[in-house]
């Protein structure tokens, strides 16, 4: 079973056992949350979101429409994600981008992901970076904009270029 603060509105039926919702979350009705996730306070998570197993959203994420985390991906505090390369209030594109991150990828604190990217399995995107391209796996990017800067094996070991 879920555990939900008192303080989080939660509309999703949709999420996963031993997941934790934190204070003043805000979960709308079609999210999809996996099984083990630690989702901090001040977190939004749209209808069309898809979160897999054992990830961990810290606080101050908005995840908008569009956005897929795959399993074990850890997202940290105040990332931001967009889904719409062109806004205007008030005026809503016929779809939104898609935007993967895909299993076991790290995004640090800070970071900005442009809408219609795929950060790839085991990627480490570092605290601060914009990122406005394919983010292959197994590789470390930061910097505005984001640039490899490395690759990262399966024990976290960073190796620079």
């Amino acid at each position: 079973m879920a555990k939900i603060h008192s303080l989080s509105d939660v509309q999703s039926g949709n999420i996963g056992e031993n997941t934790m919702i934190w204070q003043y979350c805000v979960v709308l009705k079609d999210a999809v949350i996996g099984d083990h996730c630690n989702i901090n306070c001040q977190v939004l998570i749209e209808n069309d979101v898809v979160i897999g197993d054992n990830v961990t959203i810290k606080p101050g994420v908005q995840i908008w429409d569009g956005v897929t985390l795959e399993d074990n991906v850890f997202i940290g505090p105040n990332v931001t994600f967009t889904n719409d390369l062109i806004p205007r209030s008030k005026q809503y594109p016929k779809s939104f981008s898609k935007t993967i991150v895909k299993k076991g990828a790290s995004i640090g604190a800070n970071s900005t992901i442009v809408t219609g990217n795929t950060i790839g399995e085991n990627a480490l995107i570092g605290a601060g970076s914009v990122v406005t391209k394919n983010v292959p796996a197994n590789t470390v990017w930061f910097g505005n904009p984001a640039k490899q800067k490395g690759t990262i094996d399966i024990n976290g070991t960073i190796i620079y270029q």
